[in-house]
């Protein structure tokens, strides 16, 4: 296991690079500055939070393009997944704006969707989503997330958290950019920092919908 000494600033230069020269040639000329500006540091990152926060899955800087008409073959970005229940956990990205933390659940399966509702329609769970989602969004947070433009059927129009019933999936994000402490080991404590405000959407998740 590596020691994590901070995220390089050659990492948000590599993927500003890779935007404008998205192909294999200029990706295998550079392949050596990906290992040691993003791969290997976000790996001793994500292996020092670990016992914290559980185990991360890196994912993998290729892109899916079979059924995309954007056929560019890699990611500009580099992501984290951090999840002990499926669709649900922590996330970290870097990419030429800097870093992005952020945290929630993506998983909108009918039965994961049906339970969410039901949480969101109690008095007690919704209400304490609700503020959960308040104070996500006063510490500086995007709340976002796959929603409907109406709330969905069998619910009041007018319900006190129809805004929340509308989401399919929810998560809270922040873009860090490129601070002072990016490329120092202090970076680790920051990350876990903005995790731990991000905790208690991911535990009223884990609580309420997950699978």
């Amino acid at each position: 296991m590596e020691t994590f000494t901070g995220i390089p600033t050659a990492a948000s230069g590599f993927y500003a690079e890779l935007e404008d020269n998205n192909n294999r040639d200029w990706w295998l000329a550079h392949k050596d500055t990906y290992d040691d500006a993003v791969r290997r540091p976000l790996e001793a990152l994500l292996d020092g939070l670990a016992p914290v926060f559980g185990p991360a899955k890196l994912f993998r800087p290729y892109r899916d393009v079979r059924f995309s008409p954007d056929k560019s073959p890699y990611k500009t970005a580099q992501g984290a997944f951090v999840s002990n229940h499926e669709g649900v956990g922590f996330y970290l990205q870097v990419s030429a704006d800097g870093l992005l933390v952020g945290g929630g659940f993506h998983s909108s399966s009918p039965a994961q969707l049906a339970r969410f509702r039901t949480a969101v329609d109690a008095h007690a769970s919704g209400g304490a989503l609700a503020r959960i989602v308040e104070t996500l969004s006063g510490s500086g947070f995007s709340v976002d997330g796959q929603e409907l433009k109406t709330v969905p059927r069998g619910f009041p129009k007018d319900h006190p958290r129809g805004e929340l019933l509308k989401h399919k999936t929810l998560s809270a994000s922040m873009h860090l950019g490129q601070p002072e402490w990016m490329d120092t080991a202090h970076a680790k404590d920051e990350v876990a920092r903005h995790w731990e405000q991000l905790r208690p959407l991911v535990d009223w998740t884990i609580r309420y919908a997950a699978p």
